[in-house]
């Protein structure tokens, strides 16, 4: 784990720009609301919403990002009122919040602005159980959202806006495409159910405490897609709360609350929850849960226990995520994973055509966003084989295949990456040769993903590199036939 994400390529030191920007964004937001003049309510709220404003924007291009981020007070700040006019109403409170839950995951149809927007607005309501916010404070809260939202666009799109010189963001369409609706939809129902468990429960395990059992509940439901997805993410959850705890208990308890020390450790678990994000929700979680023991040594009430108390509430989070996926419209791994392997392999084909037709001379074909997309598409063929590949999974059979053709995949990836490379050389030249070993290659995607024979041939000796890399794509095709067409009895993922 340690080197998983200490060791993890980080090209162009996006991951390191990316936190700390964060780091700075959420400070300047902070210094802003006490020039202001807010209390400390005020503060975390507003560094808060400016953590939230800079992590969850995920929009292809700086403009919608910026577009999205604008949009985020106006569901934050009525969701911020309700919740405060609630807050001595339990049974509509927690109705509203199952609400909140709903529609925050159904938001989710409408891409990542939709899902930027459930999120800010589901962590308002939150935040705002978190710091038990009454109507009184409303008006200091809203200023304080607005400050810190506008002072995280400054820093984002004005002071260090580096995504300006990136190439847009390759999101790819989730399983079904059209019927993105139709996932979005189940996913909302079993978000709900699994709220529902989770606050009822965490309830009577603690009366103040509550809220945290159904913020576990709904972040072990974003960005998972099958039940196995989600018992891992659940796993992980509870795993990096509990190295998490181990950490504030030596950190965060003996700080007291003090200032310079405070502020220093919560720059640098902002730091690590924006670092380590994209390659271990593990490692997040360790550091979501120190931020939160120092928010709680501010406001004067971390003990032990409350630290023990998180751990509970945050177990029974991730089971009622768990209960809603497993009974509640599940879906299962094996028909997710095989999804995404059919939509890489057809993407392996597409920057095939897209390489030979510029090797061809035609002047519009561009292979590099189809690489993009292989790239995003295989990212989620790793994130849905996860259940598969993890340490305690005893299925040694399924976990050997599912290796197997993650290997292959990323073979494919390697010799589609040089053919790129290749066909980027102005002197490279196109002859009938390429053109048959193109066609071999379509051929072998149709006939893996209509679970027909593909026969293994030599690469010549001595073939220029455009060839050599074609023909290593063909090996690598021919040899996933094997691992995908596991006996019935036992399928790749069978979760």
């Amino acid at each position: 784990m340690l080197k998983r994400v200490f060791m993890a390529p980080d090209p162009g030191r996006i991951r390191l720009r990316f936190a700390a920007r964060a780091v700075l964004g959420i400070g300047l937001a902070v210094v802003v609301c006490g020039l202001a003049g807010h209390s400390l309510t005020g503060a975390v709220t507003g560094g808060l919403a400016a953590l939230l404003a800079l992590f969850t924007v995920t929009d292809a291009t700086v403009r919608g990002q910026a577009v999205t981020t604008a949009l985020l007070p106006a569901v934050g700040l009525p969701v911020l009122a309700a919740a405060a006019v609630l807050h001595d109403h339990p049974v509509a409170r927690d109705l509203t919040f199952l609400a909140v839950v709903g529609l925050g995951v159904y938001a989710r149809r409408w891409g990542p602005r939709g899902h930027s927007l459930g999120v800010f607005a589901f962590m308002t309501y939150f935040v705002a159980q978190f710091l038990h916010a009454r109507t009184a404070q409303l008006p200091e809260l809203y200023a304080s959202v607005l400050l810190s939202v506008l002072a995280a666009a400054a820093v984002r799109f004005g002071l260090w806006c580096y995504e300006r010189r990136l190439p847009p963001a390759v999101v790819p369409a989730p399983p079904g495409g059209t019927g993105l609706a139709r996932v979005t939809t189940r996913q909302a129902v079993q978000a709900t159910a699994g709220a529902g468990f989770a606050l009822v429960v965490g309830q009577l395990v603690s009366g103040q405490r509550w809220y945290w059992a159904v913020g576990a509940t709904w972040w072990v439901f974003v960005n998972t897609t099958s039940r196995g997805e989600t018992l891992v993410r659940g796993f992980r959850r509870v795993l990096g709360t509990v190295i998490g705890i181990g950490l504030a208990l030596f950190v965060a308890v003996p700080a007291h609350g003090d200032g310079p020390v405070t502020a220093l450790v919560v720059a640098v678990a902002v730091f690590g929850v924006f670092y380590t994000a994209a390659v271990s929700y593990t490692w997040m979680m360790l550091w979501v849960t120190v931020l939160a023991a120092m928010l709680y040594g501010l406001l004067g009430v971390l003990t032990p226990g409350l630290l023990a108390l998180r751990l509970v509430e945050t177990a029974v989070g991730a089971l009622g995520a768990v209960l809603a996926v497993a009974f509640v419209l599940p879906v299962t791994t094996h028909s997710v994973t095989d999804t995404w392997i059919q939509r890489a392999l057809r993407c392996v084909h597409a920057c095939t055509a897209q390489t030979a037709a510029r090797l061809a001379g035609t002047a519009d074909a561009d292979p590099a966003p189809v690489v993009a997309e292989l790239e995003q598409l295989l990212a989620r063929v790793r994130l849905s084989v996860a259940p598969l590949m993890h340490p305690l999974n005893p299925m040694l059979g399924r976990k050997r295949r599912a290796r197997r053709v993650l290997a292959l995949l990323d073979d494919c990836a390697r010799e589609i990456r040089g053919l790129v490379a290749v066909a980027a050389d102005p002197e490279a030249s196109h002859d009938a040769r390429l053109a048959a070993a193109c066609w071999r290659v379509e051929a072998a995607v149709e006939a893996l993903t209509d679970g027909r024979d593909i026969p293994v041939r030599t690469s010549p000796a001595g073939t220029e590199p455009a060839l050599a890399h074609l023909h290593g794509l063909e090996r690598a095709l021919a040899e996933l036939a094997a691992p995908l067409r596991a006996p019935s009895g036992s399928p790749l993922v069978g979760a």
